[in-house]
């Protein structure tokens, strides 16, 4: 089981809840769990397809491509504006 942490009122409003329990069998990274698990999570895909998830796994930074297991806790939170230019958002 994988808990999946979901924080801001953008990605809690999509998703419904501020914590789902994921099912996984043996290991698999954030990206194949979320689309794996649609029928709790498919309100983050559009999300993660733009590029605006920021994702800690266990309390360490994380990355779609980063390997969860059972009894890991993924923290997802929203980045509003993705393309950043130090601390500046560069408007387009």
């Amino acid at each position: 089981m994988v808990t999946v942490l979901v924080f801001g009122e953008t990605l809690r409003q999509a998703v419904e809840d501020s914590e789902v329990q994921c099912e996984v069998v043996g290991p698999t990274t954030v990206k194949r769990l979320l689309e794996a698990n649609q029928d709790k999570l498919a309100a983050l895909l559009p999300f993660l397809n733009k590029g605006e998830l920021l994702i800690a796994i266990n309390r360490k930074v994380g990355a779609l491509d980063s390997t969860v297991k059972d009894g890991d806790t993924i923290k997802l939170t929203h980045q509003a504006h993705p393309t950043m230019d130090g601390a500046m958002w560069q408007n387009p």
